[in-house]
C-alpha cells in the first residue's frame, strides 16, 4: 500500500507535465490550423458579387442567370528555380493555392481569367524547369468542372519584347491554350484576349502573326451586320480591308498595362484616388506604344480592358469613356494585401468589386503575439515568471521586516 502510494505521488509531476505540453499542442495547432487554413475562408466569406447597376432594368428574358460571375486576377509570379528560394516558394504557393481553392468554393465563379506573369522565370525556363513549373501550377490551380479558366501570357512568361521568341510563345499556348485575338463568348459577352508584348509595332514575326489574328478577329465581330459596314465605309473613306464596323460589346483582356495613360487612379471599393504612373525602366520596357492602344481600341471599341502587370489595382479612362482596369498582384510576394478583381458582367453591363485576401502583416501579427503568450505560459509553468500578486506580497513582507 505504501509503494503504491508513493508511485502515484511521484506520477503527479509526470501527469502535470503531460497535460501541459497537451496544452501547448493544441495551442498551436489552433494557432497554426487558423492562420494557414481557416483565416481565408473568413476573409474571402466576406466578399461580395458586385450588383450589376442596370440589373433592375433588365428584361423579363435576362435573370439572374444571365450574369456572368468572373474572378480576374493577376501576376501570380510562381517562383522558378534560379531566384527562387525553397522556403519563399512553399511560402506564397501554399497562400495563392489556399486563396484560390476558397475562393473558388465560396463564390463559385462561372469563370477566371489570369492576366499574365504566371511564372516569373517563364522567360529563362528550360524544358525541364518549365514542365515543373507548369506541374505546380496545375496543381494550385486545379478547378471543378463548373468552372473555366482562362490564363493569359504575360513578359515574364515568355520574355519582354525584346526577348519573347516564337518557341516560348508556342510552349506557352500549347499548356494554356492561349491565342492573341482568341474569341471567348460566354452569355452573350465577348472576351478578346490580347498579347500585349506582341504589340509594339516592329514588325517581328510573333508580332505580324498576333495583329494579323486581331485584324481578322474585328472584321469577324463587327463585319457582321453588312448595312452598318457599309454606311460607316462611305463615311469614313477607309478601305474595306481594314475598316472595323463595330456591331459588338467587347471587353479586351490584356496583360501589360501602357504608358500612353498619364495618370492612375486606384480602383478601390470607398472610391477613386489618383498618383502618378510608375516609371521604373522594367515598365517601360514593357508597356507598348499608345499608338497601338488607340489601334485596339478603335478595331474594337471595347465597353472595358482589363490588364495586369502594375500589381496594383488601378483605373484609367481611354477618350474619356473606356475605362481600363488594371488587376493587383495575386502573390504575397509582391504586396502585402493581395486581391483580385469580382466581376458581375451581362451583355449590356458590368459591375467590378475587389475582394482583398489576408494581410500578410496581420498574420505574422498573431504569430508574434501566439509566441509572446506561449512564452509567458511556458515561464509561468516553470515557476520562472513570478505572479504580480505574489510578487507584491513579497515586497509587503520586505518592507514590514525592514
Amino acid at each position: 500500500m505504501l509503494s503504491s502510494s508513493s508511485t502515484t505521488v511521484n506520477n503527479l509531476p509526470l501527469k502535470k507535465r503531460l497535460c501541459f505540453l497537451l496544452k501547448l499542442v493544441c495551442f498551436l495547432s489552433s494557432v497554426l490550423i487558423f492562420c494557414e487554413f481557416l483565416i481565408y475562408y473568413v476573409v474571402i466569406f466576406q466578399c461580395r458579387w458586385p450588383e450589376v447597376k442596370g440589373r433592375a432594368h433588365m428584361s423579363k428574358k435576362e435573370t439572374s442567370a444571365s450574369v456572368l460571375k468572373a474572378i480576374i486576377l493577376a501576376d501570380t509570379h510562381l517562383l522558378g528555380e534560379i531566384k527562387g528560394h525553397w522556403l519563399d516558394k512553399l511560402r506564397r504557393e501554399w497562400q495563392m493555392e489556399r486563396s484560390f481553392q476558397t475562393a473558388l468554393w465560396l463564390l463559385q465563379p462561372d469563370i477566371v481569367f489570369i492576366l499574365g506573369d504566371v511564372f516569373d522565370e517563364g522567360k529563362w525556363s528550360l524544358p525541364q524547369a518549365w514542365a515543373d513549373d507548369v506541374r505546380r501550377f496545375q496543381k494550385m490551380f486545379k478547378y471543378p468542372v463548373s468552372t473555366e479558366l482562362v490564363v493569359i501570357v504575360g513578359n515574364h512568361d515568355v520574355g519582354f519584347h525584346y526577348e519573347m521568341t516564337t518557341y516560348k510563345v508556342n510552349r506557352f499556348e500549347k499548356v494554356f491554350n492561349f491565342t492573341s485575338g482568341k474569341l471567348i463568348t460566354r452569355k452573350g459577352i465577348n472576351f478578346v484576349l490580347v498579347n500585349s508584348v506582341a504589340m509594339e509595332g516592329d514588325g517581328c514575326a510573333v508580332c505580324r502573326t498576333s495583329e494579323a489574328k486581331l485584324v481578322a478577329l474585328s472584321h469577324k465581330l463587327n463585319c457582321s451586320q453588312q448595312k452598318s459596314c457599309q454606311t460607316l465605309l462611305s463615311l469614313s473613306g477607309c478601305p474595306q480591308s481594314f475598316l472595323p464596323c463595330l456591331c459588338s460589346e467587347i471587353l479586351l483582356l490584356l496583360s501589360a498595362f501602357r504608358k500612353s495613360a498619364t495618370i492612375f487612379t486606384a480602383y478601390t471599393a470607398r472610391g477613386i484616388k489618383a498618383f502618378p504612373l510608375p516609371s521604373t525602366v522594367e515598365a517601360l520596357k514593357s508597356l507598348y506604344s499608345g499608338q497601338y492602344l488607340n489601334t485596339l481600341i478603335w478595331w474594337f471599341h471595347p465597353r472595358l480592358i482589363l490588364s495586369g502587370h502594375t500589381h496594383s489595382a488601378c483605373e484609367v479612362l481611354h477618350a474619356g469613356k473606356i475605362p481600363e482596369i488594371s488587376v493587383p498582384s495575386f502573390s504575397w510576394r509582391n504586396r502585402n494585401n493581395p486581391s483580385f478583381i469580382m466581376g458581375s458582367i451581362t451583355p449590356t453591363d458590368f459591375s467590378l468589386q475587389k475582394c482583398f485576401l489576408p494581410y500578410e502583416s496581420r498574420v505574422f501579427t498573431i504569430y508574434c503575439a501566439a509566441g509572446a503568450l506561449l512564452v509567458i505560459l511556458i515561464l509561468a509553468h516553470c515557476q520562472l515568471l513570478t505572479p504580480p500578486f505574489y510578487f507584491a506580497q513579497r515586497l509587503i513582507s520586505k518592507h514590514k521586516a525592514v
